[in-house]
């Protein structure tokens, strides 16, 4: 507890304002392609920036990868589908592809905690994500 009555002039001054703490975002490594550092971007822009650790950063750079590699799947997809002359098990085939990128994508956005599963607990609510400004 502490003390009763105003505060003085000495420990307003003690007290004084804290710096503010500059977080600098993570920056995404160099052996993305342009495409897939712009999903980079999106993706780490959307959170606080200390959301992620220097520890994240290669299943971040995986999870930018399968997205590229999922659009890219679906434009597939997009295209066999005005194409008559496409056999069956090609285009069966383009969809199991899909779906493994899908399933992935889910994994590694899960253990980002970047879905809402992640950031909620058993029972729905969601969980704090950032610090109270009381708590320092």
């Amino acid at each position: 507890m502490g003390k009763r009555g105003r505060a003085s002039q000495a420990a307003l001054l003690l007290a004084g304002p804290k710096p503010i703490e500059v977080i600098e975002r993570q920056k995404a490594p160099h052996d993305l392609t342009d495409e897939e550092t712009e999903v980079w971007a999106a993706i780490v822009n959307d959170k606080p920036a200390d959301w992620f650790s220097p520890s994240s950063a290669p299943l971040l750079a995986q999870l930018c990868r399968h997205t590229v590699q999922g659009r890219r799947i679906a434009e597939l997809i997009e295209r066999a589908t005005c194409d008559t002359d496409l056999v069956v098990t090609d285009y069966d085939r383009l969809l199991h592809m899909q779906e493994r990128e899908s399933r992935t994508m889910r994994a590694l956005s899960t253990a980002l905690r970047l879905t809402p599963q992640s950031t909620t607990n058993h029972r729905g609510h969601t969980k704090p994500t950032t610090r109270k400004p009381w708590e320092g």
